[in-house]
């Protein structure tokens, strides 16, 4: 799997179900999500994620965030209500096209498309806090590492990231699907029995080898929250200190 097929399975459930595929609710499907309580499940996510930066210390204040896989603009919108700029990337282009009629920041909100491995388009130190959720895990884990390496070196030193992703699959009967089954098959029944758009791979992130490619580029996991993973896996929310050491 590569970077042209997670484009590929992204534009498809951007044309389709842009919103159930960011939150994947199945009460959500055929437009079952509201706009306006989208986004602010966006805003409750963000405002907590903040309040815990305050109390490890790290939080930045204004000044300019970067969404990360920000599929329909969730958390673009509600970062906006706390810093000066955002900017929020993504693979898909019909994201970004929904993510544009959400937008609710009089225009603060950058939406750009971001098709390549890296982040060349940003300069070193160019962003306060780079904020991704539930985005990594749906990317080839080296695509990914690779990714983690560029936050490290756009956010400046003393700034901070938050990094949502599955820690490992839990011990239930879809949490081993996930970890046993081949690709093709889980690929399958997402699209013939669940009826998917296109399909949602799924890759995990424990937490020492997140540590490992953070700490390559001087930056530090201060802390790491459970949060929701539904029956499927363990997540993990991490903030993460970017110290700027060893770049």
């Amino acid at each position: 799997m590569g970077l042209d097929e997670v484009r590929d399975d992204w534009t498809r459930l951007g044309s389709a179900e842009p919103l159930w595929a960011v939150c994947v609710d199945p009460d959500k499907r055929g437009g079952g999500w509201d706009d306006n309580e989208f986004l602010a499940s966006g805003a409750a996510e963000i405002d907590g994620a903040l309040r815990r930066l305050t109390e490890l210390g790290i939080r930045p204040e204004g000044g300019r965030a970067l969404d990360f896989g920000c599929g329909a603009g969730r958390l673009s919108n509600a970062l906006a209500a706390h810093f000066e700029t955002v900017v929020g990337v993504d693979i898909s282009a019909p994201m970004l096209a929904e993510a544009r009629r959400l937008d609710r920041s009089g225009g603060r909100i950058d939406f750009r498309l971001n098709d390549a491995p890296d982040l060349a388009a940003f300069d070193d130190g160019s962003f306060d806090l780079v904020y991704t959720d539930l985005v990594l895990q749906h990317l080839p884990p080296a695509l990914a590492a690779g990714y983690l390496r560029e936050f490290t070196r756009v956010v400046r030193p003393g700034g901070a990231m938050v990094i949502g992703v599955p820690e490992r699959e839990k011990p239930t009967f879809k949490g081993l699907v996930f970890r046993y089954a081949p690709w093709p098959l889980i690929r399958i029944a997402q699209r013939v029995v669940l009826r998917y758009p296109a399909p949602m791979r799924m890759h995990v992130w424990p937490t020492r080898q997140l540590s490992a490619v953070l700490a390559a580029g001087g930056a530090r996991i201060a802390a790491s929250d459970d949060y929701w993973g539904g029956d499927h896996w363990r997540h993990l929310r991490h903030y993460v200190e970017v110290r700027g050491e060893s770049r």
